[in-house]
């Protein structure tokens, strides 16, 4: 499976940047700190979560990315 590598948030340095994604089945594919534990208890009722999956947290900056992965996705 391959995957088209749509950016990183510039502001961030080399390591542990968030970072977006879109694979060859056109899901988005998105990197990001974990959510505080306090925000993922809060949040648990609008949407409960499986064991695999966690709530992150993007910084708005990263919105024309994921606008990017969007479209990308989008164009199949």
């Amino acid at each position: 499976m391959g995957y088209t590598f749509i950016g990183k948030d510039p502001e961030s340095d080399v390591n542990g940047c968030p970072a977006v994604w879109v694979d060859d089945d056109r899901r988005l594919l998105v990197q990001g700190r974990r959510a505080r534990e306090d925000v993922q208890a809060r949040t648990m009722a609008d949407s409960p979560r499986a064991e695999d999956e966690t709530l992150i947290v993007l910084e708005p900056r990263m919105i024309p990315l994921l606008k990017e992965a969007i479209r990308v996705a989008e164009s199949g």
